[in-house]
Order: structure tokens, then C-alpha cells, then sequence
């Protein structure tokens, strides 16, 4: 959990230059008792929306594939918001993230994938009742106002994946925190709701009801299995930029690519013909044409509306075919490039397991490009403060 904090706090600070979070700024009122990204205050509702609309805007954020959906960009941004405005320790903030982050987990996955290919989006649904769950730990509420908590939660929790390529995107993550923090407020002062609340979304919002996604909860931790971004664009797309590090074939001798993947991305990162660079960061075509161009997919910078309009990049993602294989894993793919002399089949599961020191250093790596070595730094000993105060003073 440290290490996701780590990788959205440096989300967070690169995204506070994005367009969403200028405009978003000056709605957020008087100052209050939690600070922003990108410097200034609010209240805590209104700073876990705008913190969280910042760090996901990016889409650079961390995701577990369990359910499809980013846990860290909504939890965190509610819990810190929380944590500092209650003079909360750290460690505190860190407990209360891993309940909420494995929470949205196991409810994303009693929600089902009938409940994501309706079009919700899991990182604004489940991750607003986890973001809750996270926040009624934190302040320590009674059972009886955490059922209130998510009752009252399940009356705003919404985001659409039709958002996917806008600035509605991290929008959906910023209100479903929030709502956490909303929910959590009330049911604090009294406020009582329906005590089936979670069941009426699932019934409502085209859930499977799986009850199975609550065996093991508390012996086995489902959060372990959060992915981390290397490529600054839809998680979709990491097994075939990871893939593609591997393939040494000159651009000009490429005569096709084809690229397997499982079904499910066909509707989420598939776009064939992006005109923007957020746009591109939901296409496979456009992706691999980066990619194989030498293009760094790790650099924010490389996403640029001019690149989807170069002709090079134009060309070369008009050879990339996409196919979808039902038996393959979500995480999985397989790409084939094929050239007068050779063809290079390269298959990659974003889920096989990293060593913890490669996964920390592709991290530092991540956060020099986004923010600097030395910010790098500053916020790795943040996340190892005392005081949520101290954490958030980096923001």
C-alpha cells in the first residue's frame, strides 16, 4: 500500500498540470481543511473530488484486474483527505486504504462483469464503496453508521464507461470519492439509510449478486494482485507495450502486427481511429504504432494531440490488427509482427509476479519522468512520515 501511495501522490502532482485539474480548480470553493494538488485547500468532499479527478487524470494510476477497476486514485484520495482534515498518523491512512482498496476489490467482483459491460465503471462504483468502507475504519464508525454509510453511498455512486477518451474519465473517480466522503459524513451525524443498500445497486445497476467474491475475506488478501502503470495510458494495453519492449524489428520492415487479446478490451482501449492524444491512450492500434516508432509510452508527453496526426505514426498503425481470443486471460496478449524475414510471436500477462525491487525501481524510473528524481524522492519519504499532514504537505 505504500507503494501504491508512492505512485499516486506522483499521479497526482504530474496531473495537477492537466487541463481537467485548471478547470476544475476554481469550483471548489473556500479554502478548508485538505489540501490539493497542485497547491490550495478545500473541504474534505471537495478536495477528494478534485484529487481524485487529478491523479486519475493521467490514467496512471494503479489497477487490479480482479474487477477491472482502479482502486488507489479513488480510496486514497478520499482517505487522505479524511486523514489529514482528522490530524490522522499515517499508518492509520495506510490501514484504512488497504480495508477500502480490498472492499472495492470484493464488492467489484460481486457487482460480476455484467455490471461492467452494461457500461458502469467499476473504478467510480465499487471504488465509491470501498472509498467508504475505507473512511468509516478511519473514523472508526459504529456498525450501524457504516451500513448507513453504504446505503447512503449507494444513492450517489455512479460513472459511465462512455466517459472513457473525455475528461468525464477521471471525473467519475473524483466523485465517487467524494461520495465516500459524503456517505461516511452523514451517516456520522445521524443520518440513517436503507440497510440493504449494496444489494439495491447490485439489482439495479445490472450486478451478478456473486456471493462468491466475499469467500476468504480477511485470510486472503485480493489487494496483493494490484497492477501498477509503466505506460501512460488504459491498463489494456500494458501486455502488449510490454510485449512490444521486446521486438527489434526496424519500423520500416514491418509488414503486419497483429495483436490477440481478450474480448473484453474490444469496447475499452480498441479505438481505431483516435484524434487525440487522450484518445490514443485507448487504442491499441495507435499504441503499438508509438511503441514500435521508439516512442517512450512511459512519458506523459508522448500522448500529444500532433502524434495521433503524424503520418509515420499513421501509417504504421493502419498495419495493426486486433482480434479478440475468448480462452485468453484479461491480462494477457499475444502479438505477432511479421516482416519480410521473420515473424516474432511475443506473448505477456501483465500479472506475472515482478520482484518487489524491480517493481520499486520501475517505479522511482516512472516517478523521474513525471516529477522529477528529486520529488521522487521527497515522496518516497513522505510515505514513511508519521502525520497524513505531513504526507499531504507534498501535494
Amino acid at each position: 500500500m505504500r507503494l501504491c501511495l508512492f505512485d499516486w501522490i506522483m499521479c497526482g502532482q504530474a496531473g495537477a498540470g492537466e487541463q481537467v485539474s485548471h478547470l476544475l480548480r476554481p469550483q471548489m470553493g473556500e479554502a478548508g481543511e485538505a489540501r490539493l494538488f497542485g497547491g490550495g485547500t478545500a473541504s474534505t468532499a471537495q478536495a477528494a473530488l478534485f484529487n481524485g479527478a487529478t491523479s486519475h487524470a493521467l490514467d496512471y494510476d494503479d489497477t487490479h484486474f480482479a474487477h477491472i477497476g482502479h482502486t488507489s486514485v479513488v480510496i486514497l484520495s478520499a482517505v487522505c483527505a479524511v486523514a489529514e482534515a482528522q490530524g490522522r498518523t499515517v499508518e492509520q491512512l495506510i490501514e484504512a486504504a488497504i480495508v477500502g482498496s480490498e472492499a472495492a476489490i470484493r464488492i467489484g467482483e460481486y457487482f460480476g462483469r455484467s455490471h461492467y459491460q452494461a457500461g458502469f465503471h467499476q473504478t467510480a462504483t465499487s471504488g465509491a464503496f470501498g472509498a467508504t468502507l475505507a473512511i468509516a475504519r478511519l473514523m472508526e464508525l459504529s456498525p450501524d453508521q457504516t451500513i448507513a454509510s453504504i446505503g447512503l453511498c449507494a444513492s450517489q455512486a455512479s460513472g459511465l464507461k462512455a466517459q472513457f477518451g473525455s475528461m468525464g474519465k477521471p471525473i467519475n473517480a473524483g466523485l465517487a470519492a467524494s461520495a465516500a466522503v459524503q456517505a461516511t459524513s452523514w451517516a456520522h451525524a445521524g443520518v440513517t439509510a436503507t440497510p440493504s443498500g449494496l444489494q439495491a445497486f447490485n439489482e439495479t445497476h445490472h450486478g451478478s449478486a456473486n456471493a462468491d467474491a466475499f469467500r476468504g475475506l480477511g485470510d486472503v488478501w485480493k489487494f496483493e494482485g494490484i497492477s501498477h502503470k509503466f505506460h501512460a495510458c488504459c491498463h489494456g494495453l500494458h501486455s502488449m507495450l510490454e510485449a512490444l519492449r521486446h521486438v527489434d524489428v526496424p519500423v520500416d520492415e514491418i509488414e503486419r502486427i497483429v495483436v490477440e487479446t481478450h474480448p473484453r478490451w474490444m469496447t475499452v482501449c480498441n479505438i481505431e481511429q483516435p484524434t487525440s492524444g487522450l484518445q490514443a491512450k485507448f487504442s491499441y492500434r495507435v499504441a503499438a504504432a508509438m511503441s514500435l516508432s521508439g516512442l517512450d509510452t512511459g512519458d506523459i508527453k508522448t500522448f500529444l494531440d500532433e502524434i495521433v496526426r503524424r503520418s509515420d505514426i499513421i501509417a504504421l498503425a493502419q498495419k495493426v490488427s486486433v482480434k479478440e481470443l475468448s480462452h485468453f486471460k484479461e491480462t494477457e496478449v499475444r502479438v505477432t509482427v511479421t516482416s519480410p524475414s521473420a515473424e516474432t510471436v511475443i506473448s505477456h500477462d501483465i500479472q506475472m509476479p515482478m520482484d518487489v525491487s524491480e517493481l520499486i525501481q520501475r517505479l522511482f524510473n516512472k516517478a523521474s519522468v513525471l516529477v522529477g528524481a528529486e520529488a521522487a524522492e521527497r515522496n518516497w519519504a513522505a510515505v514513511h512520515t508519521q502525520k497524513a499532514h505531513q504526507l499531504t504537505a507534498l501535494f
